[in-house]
């Protein structure tokens, strides 16, 4: 059985071009980047070349650039680090932000190290920036954390907007971009950002590796101390691989983005118009006009069903993968916490559909022949 993938906001294939140049690298430079002879330098300058595309793509300095083991470290020296060395005692957030955030937040809140509020969200988990704007102006100097665009229902935030409203306010703006880099264009020259993240594994390259913007603007110490590494900003011996993949995954990312971008909402659109077709009853989680949701993410509520729990595994035993499932109910289950936040009927289960440059119009079809079978 061909199976078909449609769970890639969890992570991509890796793009054949960008395997090949890591295991030419693998194969001829096995270099410590740190040492000074000839190996050593040569593998350095792989590392700084990286870096120098991964810069100009994003429109910034290479220095301000650093290299990390994903979004999550990247997320957690952002919040940790500025909020410590800034001595910031509130931070602003919201209830559907990703856990790398959310959890860090509130660990850090329950330690007493800040003051925790969440910004309001509409039940399409849009922003109030109204309410961002009180919350500003209400408290001291504060870090604001929001990402661009949700990891479950692809509902984006106009970070732009946001990044204003922070200048304004003397406010420190971390933003989790790791759902949108390398499918939209980030002009860090521009946005008015402190911190955004990448991780490479959601743009097809390789799992592991990321890195971690810091406005030339703001100061922090490293989260993770041990070696020189990354200007003294991340001890340990760099993931050479991996950031060389890293850079080549990315620059093809922004070679190919239009054609790709094309591609993939016309497949969400088509789903989105044959699943009405197959199951009326269906509704969308979060945005789904293309002007304010992620082309990659397609959130699908399906009516109460016996055994709702069994619909992934329906799936699976189809040859799909998919991710999902329900909001909390009543604390008798973990569910998702971003659904639980929009106010999503727990007794109805939802699919995460996300899609890449590799789907096809034909694996749509298929999958909603399979739905038929459940509904």
């Amino acid at each position: 059985m061909q199976r078909i993938y449609l769970d890639n906001a969890a992570t991509t294939q890796i793009d054949k071009e960008v395997m090949q140049i890591m295991v030419s690298v693998m194969e001829n430079h096995y270099g410590n980047p740190s040492s000074i002879h000839a190996h050593g330098r040569e593998v350095r300058t792989l590392v700084e070349k990286a870096r120098k595309t991964v810069a100009g793509l994003m429109n910034t300095a290479p220095a301000n650039i650093f290299f990390t083991s994903g979004g999550t470290e990247a997320d957690n020296t952002a919040i940790k680090c500025a909020i410590y060395d800034h001595q910031i005692k509130h931070a602003i957030t919201s209830k559907i932000e990703h856990h790398a955030v959310g959890h860090t937040l509130e660990m850090m809140e329950k330690q007493g190290q800040i003051k925790l509020s969440y910004v309001d969200i509409d039940e399409k988990g849009n922003i109030n920036y109204q309410h961002l704007e009180e919350l500003l102006i209400n408290n001291d100097r504060s870090f604001v954390s929001l990402m661009h665009a949700n990891n479950e229902i692809g509902t984006l935030t106009d970070i732009d907007r946001v990044g204003e409203l922070c200048e304004t306010y003397q406010a420190i703006f971390h933003s989790d971009t790791v759902q949108t880099m390398g499918h939209y264009p980030h002009d860090l020259s521009k946005l008015k950002a402190h911190f955004v993240v990448c991780a490479a594994h959601k743009l097809h390259g390789p799992k592991g590796v990321g890195f971690l913007y810091v406005n030339p603007q703001i100061k922090i110490n490293p989260m993770i101390l041990g070696g020189a590494q990354e200007r003294n900003m991340r001890g340990g011996t760099e993931n050479v691989y991996g950031i060389v993949g890293l850079s080549k995954a990315l620059e093809i990312a922004y070679q190919e983005m239009d054609i790709h971008q094309q591609h993939i909402q016309a497949l969400k659109t088509y789903m989105k118009v044959e699943l009405k077709k197959a199951v009326p009853e269906i509704e969308f989680n979060g945005e789904v006009e293309d002007s304010k949701s992620l082309y990659t993410v397609l959130n699908v509520r399906f009516p109460k069903m016996n055994m709702a729990d069994m619909l992934l595994f329906n799936l699976d035993i189809n040859g799909i993968s998919a991710s999902g499932g329900s909001a909390c109910s009543s604390g008798s289950n973990i569910g998702s916490h971003v659904l639980t936040a929009l106010g999503v009927d727990p007794e109805r289960p939802s699919v995460r559909f996300s899609f890449s440059k590799y789907n096809t119009k034909v694996e749509i079809d298929e999958v909603i022949k399979a739905l038929k079978k459940v509904f």
